[in-house]
């Protein structure tokens, strides 16, 4: 339940209003920030303490997977992450196990010990929308949404190979309505609908078989229907040939295709105050740069290509991306692109697993261990890295693991010591292969984030990218009461001798704050609040959903199921909250 709230004396870092460590007062009443409270609220409000201590908005995670079928397909295959990593029930919490892929109240209690508040699932095929929703249901603590997959749907590459803007932009509307999803996931476009028959595409002007559309032209389309329709955030796009070494070129050149196209956020919502345009401002959103940034041209010669695209972010303005980052030890690897994972198991020789989803997309799941003394994996650690410390502007990027798929994201803390410190990677440098220093860039990169750069990267870009600044990553007036108080002192604060001390306080913030209410401090889940979960409500034109329609309802006869059990009812989700968008239609 909403609470009212006073945080005292806190040193606050809220990127969104350009506060870096001021000493203030905050002050949370009915679930909202707000400016202060009477004398008469303060004396029934809940006042913290912060003298001396950290003080950011609620963590936004903009790129996990937490939720759906192929998490579940994770789940059973890691029956170790259940039996070596367990969690009791107390009083309030359920009990949880899992490591890299942990049951569905685990993720909530874990996520609200290390001051994440927001999380959005990355891939939700439409066909297994109901069953994600149902586990996000069950998902404690968090506010969520989910991305849609439509990089590899039949109806997009139809609509888009005829040139046809209108349809495709009506189909994209009502399929966020069926499904409840937020924003549109693009994932090896063109290549994965090929994996249904057993083969891919290597290049972006390389057509697939039956649609006979390419890469190039996906993304091209994808990026245009997004801003027509006014979706909150861009096209989180997931590019060709991902985990091949040589890779970084196809992704390079895949992030010039929107160059041109305008962002466009068209939501009808109150906007928290905000010093910093809190509105959309690029017009792709490249996930897990890490995965997308492989060099050379085999694993013989395999090295960061990451500086090379680093390059090009720097000097463009429509380009975010998150990092993808190893913090190595146990992973689990999931991802709709089939062939990557496939070509993962060829060289692991390990369990894995394949689905097509008819019509829709595809995916695949393997288990996977990090090694410090494997060269490609610790050329990887530093390349998560590199993606967050070689482009300039915090703005541009967002610390991610790819969870599970570079390791899971209770390992945020160590890559955040990572970017803060450079004497603890200087540490990790010595423990794991050369290849690490010698074939990327990082050991020549002595840049070290700082608490005001972690909050923009974990905070305030997230919600700005995902057009959920309105409410989230601030703490500006109006924004919902989601805080963190981390009990680091940045008055105190050594990087060089005391990064160990930085590991502990991330890991376990001291309060994390939800809605005004309490909800964990120093690693104990002190109550279950009240969750959210966003969709994009997008109108359109009438006549053109309804002309839509009818080719939607003749092609189901490809389907399996029904066109009346196709959507996900508003049942399925906990406190359906629809963003209302293009509402001009």
């Amino acid at each position: 339940m909403a609470a009212t709230i006073a945080i005292k004396n806190g040193h606050v870092f809220d990127p969104l209003n350009e506060i870096n460590g001021d000493i203030m007062d905050i002050y949370i009443k009915d679930g909202k920030v707000v400016p202060e409270l009477s004398d008469a609220e303060m004396k029934n409000a809940k006042v913290v303490d912060a003298t001396g201590k950290t003080v950011m908005p609620g963590g936004v995670d903009s790129h996990t997977h937490i939720a759906g079928a192929k998490v579940n397909s994770g789940r059973l295959m890691r029956p170790e992450d259940s039996y070596k990593w367990n969690r009791p029930k107390t009083s309030i919490t359920h009990g949880g196990t899992g490591e890299t892929v942990p049951s569905v109240y685990l993720e909530g209690y874990e996520y609200a010990q290390m001051g994440y508040t927001t999380a959005f699932e990355a891939a939700v095929p439409p066909m297994e929308a109901r069953h994600t929703h149902e586990e996000m249901h069950s998902i404690p603590m968090l506010d969520m949404g989910g991305y849609l997959v439509l990089g590899n749907n039949w109806f997009m590459m139809r609509y888009l190979k005829e040139g046809d803007l209108e349809k495709a932009a009506a189909y994209v509307a009502w399929m966020m309505r069926t499904h409840k999803t937020y924003g549109i996931k693009c994932v090896n476009p063109a290549g994965v609908e090929n994996w249904g028959w057993g083969k891919n595409v290597k290049s972006l002007d390389e057509t697939n078989i039956h649609f006979e559309i390419t890469p190039r032209e996906i993304i091209e389309g994808l990026t245009e229907v997004n801003e027509m329709l006014g979706i909150p955030m861009p096209v989180h796009l997931h590019a060709n040939n991902l985990g091949h070494p040589g890779c970084y070129e196809t992704t390079k050149e895949s992030l010039t295709i929107p160059s041109k196209v305008k962002p466009n956020q068209d939501m009808g919502v109150e906007w928290a105050e905000t010093k910093i345009d809190p509105t959309k401002d690029k017009s792709i959103y490249l996930t897990h740069l890490q995965f997308n940034a492989f060099g050379g041209t085999s694993w013989r010669d395999f090295e960061s290509g990451v500086k090379d695209i680093t390059d090009y972010v720097n000097s463009q303005d429509h380009v975010v991306i998150d990092s993808g980052s190893v913090p190595f030890g146990e992973a689990t690897c999931m991802t709709g692109d089939g062939p990557s994972i496939h070509d993962i198991a060829v060289l692991t020789g390990g369990k894995w697993s394949n689905c097509d989803v008819e019509l829709e997309c595809g995916s695949g799941v393997c288990p996977f261990t990090y090694l410090k003394s494997n060269p490609v994996h610790s050329v990887q650690w530093a390349m998560g890295l590199e993606s967050l410390l070689l482009i300039d502007d915090p703005w541009k990027t967002i610390m991610t693991t790819d969870n599970p798929n570079g390791g899971p994201f209770t390992k945020y803390p160590n890559v955040m010591t990572w970017l803060m410190s450079e004497a603890y990677r200087n540490e990790t440098f010595n423990e794991v292969h050369k290849w690490a220093n010698d074939r990327s860039t990082l050991g020549g990169v002595s840049r070290e984030l700082s608490l005001y750069d972690i909050a923009t990267i974990t905070r305030a870009t997230p919600a700005k990218t995902n057009g959920m600044a309105h409410r989230k990553g601030s703490l500006a007036v109006g924004a919902d009461g989601d805080v963190t108080i981390y009990d680091i002192d940045p008055t105190r604060l050594d990087v060089t001798a005391n990064y160990n001390d930085l590991l502990t306080k991330f890991r376990y913030a001291d309060y994390t704050v939800k809605g005004g209410e309490i909800v964990a401090h120093n690693g104990e889940i002190m109550s279950i609040p009240e969750r959210r979960t966003y969709y994009s409500d997008i109108k359109v034109d009438a006549n053109e959903e309804k002309k839509m329609l009818e080719d939607v309802k003749d092609w189901f006869r490809y389907y399996t199921l029904g066109f009346e059990n196709y959507p996900t009812p508003e049942k399925y989700l906990v406190n359906p909250t629809p963003i209302n968008v293009n509402m001009e239609k």
